[in-house]
C-alpha cells in the first residue's frame, strides 16, 4: 500500500510539474504577444502621429523593455550560474541597440529571439509531447472487481499486484496484466508499433495504454505504474532525450571559446567601419541557433519515427551507432524463427508408452517459459493429459530443467544435460538418423533411467530471409546465426535465411565468447535476439537489440535497443533510419555554418541591416526544425507486420 501510495504521489509530483511549466511557456508566449503588439503600434504610429513623434518612442521603448528583459535577466543568470549559453550574444545585441536609442531594432532582435525559444520548445523538444500522449493512454480509473463479484471504480494509481479489473469495449487498459476470462481484439501499436489488433483469450498477456476493442475482459493485473510495458517506454524516451552524441558534446565543449571570437569579430566590424549597427547585426546573426538546433531536432524526429514502429532506443547514441554496424549476430529460436516449437515426435524408450513420456516431460516444464515448454504444454493440452504438479523446478539455461513430478526426479533437456546427470541414453534410438528432418530433440530421463526423447520443430520468420538480404544490402559483412541446436538443424536454418554463417550447440557463454572474437576482429558487432538466453551476450555486443521485447524485463534491460514486436523488417529499417539521420544532421550543420560565415560577413559590409539580421536569424532556425522534421515520416512505407499469435501455454 505504501508503494502505491508513494506512485500516486509521483503522479502528482508530475502533473504540478507539467502544470506549471504550461503555465511558464503560457506567460512567456503572452509576455511575446504583448511586447510584439507593441511593436507593431510603434511601427505604424508614424502614419497618424508623424515620423518625430514621441509615441513612437515610447512605444518603441516600452516593447524593448518587455520584450528584452526577460532576455537579459536569463543570460545574467547562466553567467552568474556558470553555464554559458548563445543567448549571452543576443543579450549584448539588444543592451546594445538599446543604449543607442534604436529601439525599434532592440525589440525586433529580441521578439524574433523569444519566437524561436518557443518554436524550439513546441518542436525541438517534441519527445515531451509524445511522453504526455504516452501517458494520457492509460486511464485514471479502473474497474475492480471484488471478492465477493461486485465492481467499483478505483483510481488506476492505485492497483495492485493480483487485483483483477474489468475491460470493457472501447477502453484503455489499466495496467498489464494477464487474461483471465472474456475474449476479445486488442490494439497494441501504442507498445509492438503494429497496426492489426491482436486477439487475446484466457492465459494471454495484455499491455497498459492499449486499447481493447471488441469483447470484455477480466484481467489479473501483474505490474502497475512505472513498472508496466508502457512505464518503461516513457523512461526509455526520456532518457534517451536526454542523451547526446559525440557530435553534440564537441558543441558544448567549444561554446565557452565561440563567444568571445563572435564578440572580437564584432569589435573588428566596429574598428574598421565605425557603425555599431553592423557590429550589433554580425552578433545578433551569428547567435548559432541553427548550429544548436541541427542534431537534438533530427534525433527527436529520428526517436520519433521509430518509437512510431514499436522500436526503443535507450540512448541517441545507439541510434547514431546503428548506421555503423559491420557484422550482426542472431539468436535462432524465437529470433530468425517464430520460437513456437511444436511436437512432431516421440520416441519413448521400451516399456514406456507415449503418453506417459509426454506426460513427465510435460508436467516437468510446466513453470518454464522456454518454447519448447509451451510445445509440450499444447500437446498434452490436445491429447487430454491430466499433468502432475511438479515441486522443487530448476532450469539450467541452454541446457534443460528438473522437477520432482509424482515423487520421481524428472530431468528434460539435452543429451549432454542427462550425461552430466550420469544417466546413460543408450537405450533409446539415435535421434541423429531424422535430425535433416529439421527436428530439435529432447531428452526425458525419470529417476536415473531414459524415458525417450520428444522431436520438435521451429518455423523460420516469412519476413527473415527478405530482412537478412536487406541487412547484407546496407553493407553489413557478417550475418552470424547462434544456436544451442544440433548442427544439422543450424546448416538447415542457416541456408534457407542467407546467413554467412552458423555456430551450433552454442550455450550462453559460447555465444559471449563468439561476439568476443568478432568484435576483436575489428567488427561493430549487433547482437539479436529475445533476451532469455541471450542477455550476456545482448550486454556484450556494441549494439544489443531485444526481439519481441513488450513485457520483457529482461529484455529491456540487458539491450541498447528493444523491438517491441517480432517484425525483422524493423532492423534494415533501424540502419537507414539511423544513416538518414547522420545525413539530416549533417546538412543541418553545414547550413547552420555557412549561415553563420554568410551572416556576418553580409552584416560587416553592410549588406545585412540589424532588424533584417533578427528576423534571418529566426528562419534559419525554422529551415534547420522543417529540415529534421522530414524524419517523422521516415518509413511510413514499411508495410506492418502481425506477430503470431502466442502458443497459450
Amino acid at each position: 500500500m505504501a508503494h502505491n501510495t508513494l506512485q500516486l504521489l509521483a503522479h502528482e509530483v508530475d502533473a504540478e510539474h507539467t502544470h506549471r511549466k504550461q503555465v511558464t511557456v503560457s506567460l512567456a508566449l503572452l509576455g511575446t504577444l504583448l511586447g510584439g503588439t507593441l511593436l507593431i503600434n510603434s511601427m505604424i504610429t508614424p502614419i497618424f502621429y508623424g515620423s518625430d513623434s514621441d509615441v513612437k518612442s515610447l512605444l518603441a521603448m516600452l516593447a524593448a523593455i518587455l520584450l528584452g528583459l526577460p532576455v537579459v535577466i536569463h543570460s545574467i543568470k547562466s553567467i552568474i550560474g556558470g553555464h554559458m549559453h548563445m543567448d549571452e550574444l543576443v543579450a549584448l545585441a539588444i543592451i546594445a541597440a538599446f543604449a543607442t536609442g534604436d529601439y525599434v531594432a532592440a525589440s525586433v532582435v529580441a521578439f524574433f529571439l523569444l519566437l524561436s525559444e518557443l518554436v524550439e520548445t513546441r518542436t525541438a523538444l517534441g519527445a515531451r509531447a509524445a511522453i504526455e500522449s504516452l501517458i494520457k493512454l492509460t486511464p485514471t480509473r479502473a474497474w475492480l472487481i471484488e471478492a465477493d463479484g461486485s465492481e467499483k471504480e478505483v483510481n488506476s494509481a492505485r492497483l495492485k499486484k493480483g487485483d483483477i479489473i474489468r475491460v470493457r469495449p472501447g477502453d484503455n487498459i489499466a495496467a498489464d496484466g494477464d487474461v483471465v476470462k472474456g475474449l476479445s481484439s486488442v490494439n497494441e501499436a501504442t507498445i509492438t508499433g503494429e497496426s492489426l489488433p491482436a486477439d487475446k483469450l484466457a492465459g494471454m498477456q495484455v499491455f497498459a495504454g492499449t486499447s481493447n476493442l471488441t469483447g470484455v475482459l477480466d484481467i489479473k493485473v501483474t505490474r502497475v505504474g512505472q513498472d508496466t510495458t508502457l512505464g518503461k517506454v516513457q523512461s526509455l524516451i526520456l532518457q534517451a532525450e536526454h542523451t547526446k552524441i559525440p557530435i553534440m558534446r564537441i558543441i558544448d565543449k567549444y561554446v565557452k571559446w565561440y563567444i568571445p571570437t563572435i564578440l572580437m569579430i564584432a569589435a573588428i566590424i566596429w574598428f574598421f567601419t565605425r557603425d555599431v549597427n553592423r557590429a550589433i547585426g554580425a552578433i545578433v546573426v551569428s547567435c548559432p541557433c541553427a548550429l544548436i538546433l541541427a542534431t537534438p531536432t533530427a534525433m527527436v524526429a529520428a526517436l520519433s519515427a521509430s518509437a512510431r514502429l514499436g522500436i526503443l532506443i535507450k540512448k541517441v547514441a545507439d541510434l547514431e551507432l546503428a548506421g555503423r554496424i559491420t557484422a550482426m549476430v542472431f539468436d535462432k529460436t524465437g529470433t530468425l524463427t517464430t520460437g513456437q516449437l511444436y511436437v512432431t515426435k516421440l520416441t519413448p524408450a521400451n516399456g514406456i508408452e507415449p503418453a506417459e513420456l509426454l506426460k513427465a516431460a510435460a508436467s516437468a516444464e510446466q513453470m518454464s517459459k522456454h518454447p519448447a515448454a509451451r510445445a509440450l504444454q499444447l500437446v498434452a493440452r490436445e491429447a487430454n493429459l491430466q499433468l502432475l504438479t511438479a515441486e522443487d523446478f530448476a532450469e539450467t539455461p541452454g541446457k534443460g530443467v528438473t522437477a520432482s513430478v509424482g515423487g520421481a526426479k524428472v530431468f528434460v533437456g539435452r543429451d549432454t544435460f542427462l550425461a552430466e546427470q550420469g544417466i546413460d541414453t543408450s537405450n533409446v534410438s539415435d535421434p541423429a538418423l531424422h535430425e535433416e528432418q529439421g527436428f530439435s530433440t529432447l531428452y526425458v530421463a525419470s529417476g536415473s533411467k531414459c524415458i525417450g526423447w520428444i522431436g520438435l520443430q521451429d518455423k523460420t520468420r516469412t519476413e527473415a530471409r527478405y530482412a537478412v538480404d536487406q541487412l547484407k544490402g546496407t553493407g553489413i559483412k557478417r550475418v552470424t546465426m547462434l544456436t544451442g541446436d544440433r548442427e544439422e538443424v543450424a546448416k538447415r536454418v542457416a541456408a534457407e535465411l542467407g546467413c554467412t554463417d552458423v555456430k551450433a550447440k552454442c550455450l550462453p557463454h559460447d555465444k559471449l565468447a563468439i561476439v568476443e572474437q568478432m568484435k576483436t576482429a575489428g567488427h561493430i558487432v549487433a547482437v539479436v535476439g529475445d533476451g532469455i538466453n541471450d542477455a550476456p551476450a545482448l550486454a556484450s555486443g556494441d549494439l544489443g537489440i531485444a526481439m519481441g521485447a513488450a513485457g520483457s524485463d529482461v529484455a529491456i534491460n540487458s539491450a541498447s535497443i528493444a523491438l517491441m514486436s517480432n517484425d525483422l523488417k524493423r532492423l534494415p529499417f533501424l540502419v537507414h533510419l539511423s544513416r538518414k539521420t547522420r545525413t539530416v544532421i549533417n546538412q543541418n550543420l553545414l547550413f547552420g555554418i555557412l549561415f553563420i560565415i554568410l551572416g556576418v560577413s553580409a552584416s560587416a559590409v553592410g549588406w545585412l541591416p540589424l532588424i533584417y539580421a533578427a528576423v534571418l536569424h529566426f528562419s534559419g532556425s525554422l529551415v534547420v526544425v522543417f529540415n529534421s522534421a522530414r524524419l517523422v515520416r521516415f518509413g511510413e512505407e514499411l508495410e506492418p507486420h502481425r506477430p503470431a499469435t502466442p502458443i497459450n501455454p
